[in-house]
């Protein structure tokens, strides 16, 4: 008997808190920014089944699952750092052929079809699988990222370069520049001791 999961309903949540401003990224930006850093250096968060079920918000995860997400999550980080023209040293020395492959092959690593069904008498179009829920989310993740690679919207794309940080988000405001409001402190910060040390030497 074939279960009937529907992809959208997944909702991808970190095992740890999103910082402000990343709840409301693209699933594959916030699939890519489990990987952070701050002063004491980069700290990957999607190290053990947990940390995914987590993130999955609370779907079973397997080792395979973590091995599959986190392949996606380094084809999606360099595919991101060509487009955003990611300078980072975190950005660098990326096979973007291979990430290309890697994201072709996890967005076709659960079939899925969509169906019609009755609610309140009504039709309604569902997204059918007979995977996991965690192979759903792997291949839902990879598709939204051709999506988002390829659509108008792949011009918003940004890394932010605020100091110690390594994450990717969307400018969907004129005058957003970091990745979140955390960010924009640290980087006003920085700019205000510069001033202040210059004008006190």
């Amino acid at each position: 008997m074939q279960a009937r999961v529907s992809v959208r309903s997944v909702q991808p949540l970190d095992a740890r808190p999103e910082p402000p401003g990343q709840s409301g990224e693209p699933r594959p930006i916030r699939l890519m920014n489990t990987v952070r850093a701050d002063r004491s250096g980069v700290h990957d968060h999607l190290t053990t089944t947990g940390e995914l079920t987590a993130w999955l918000g609370g779907a079973p995860a397997a080792e395979a699952d973590l091995v599959a997400f986190r392949s996606l999550r380094a084809a999606l980080r360099a595919l991101a750092a060509l487009l955003a023209g990611d300078t980072r040293p975190i950005a660098t020395g990326h096979d973007v052929e291979r990430a290309v492959a890697e994201i072709n092959r996890a967005a076709t690593s659960a079939s899925a079809w969509p169906q019609l069904t009755l609610s309140d008498g009504e039709p309604r179009r569902i997204i059918t699988t007979d995977a996991s829920a965690a192979a759903s989310a792997l291949a839902g993740t990879a598709a939204e990222a051709v999506d988002l690679f390829t659509g108008d919207r792949r011009t918003l794309l940004r890394a932010c370069y605020a100091p110690h940080c390594v994450l990717y988000f969307m400018k969907d405001h004129p005058r957003r520049e970091w990745c979140s409001p955390g960010c924009g402190n640290r980087v006003r910060a920085a700019r205000h001791y510069r001033r202040t040390s210059a004008t006190a030497g």
